[in-house]
């Protein structure tokens, strides 16, 4: 995999990270959970047990990817580039699910998606 696909399949990682900890971690800030479209504390707390859920699931995507990068090799990478992908799909699924989540969308699936398609043609 070349050097720049790799520093796309870090991208999409570290921001996966940062996805988990708002999620997990932060998600009861009103500063945080706005960011979600959860209007207020009612909302939070019905919200709060799938997006602690959702969270770990940004954080096992980021272990894929940045995991892989870190094993090398064919099979890491084949990780690496199926978290990618994983994260990509979940983008367009959330940017069809919801019109307004069009930059959270964006965020999340650029860097995997150039990820992808660099470690193709590179």
């Amino acid at each position: 995999m070349s050097v720049i696909a790799q520093v796309f399949v870090v991208v999409a990682g570290v921001f996966h990270v940062t996805v988990f900890a708002l999620e997990s971690v932060l998600f009861r800030k009103p500063s945080t959970y706005q960011r979600f479209l959860v209007k207020d504390d009612a909302e939070m707390t019905a919200a709060r047990p799938w997006a602690f859920n959702q969270g770990f699931y940004n954080l096992f995507l980021a272990v894929g990817a940045l995991g892989g990068l870190a094993w090398g090799g064919d099979k890491g990478h084949a990780i690496a580039l199926f978290a990618c992908a994983c994260m990509a799909g979940a983008g367009v699924v959330l940017v069809a699910s919801d019109r307004r989540m069009v930059r959270a969308a964006v965020a999340q699936a650029v860097p995997p998606i150039l990820a992808l398609v660099l470690a193709a043609v590179l």
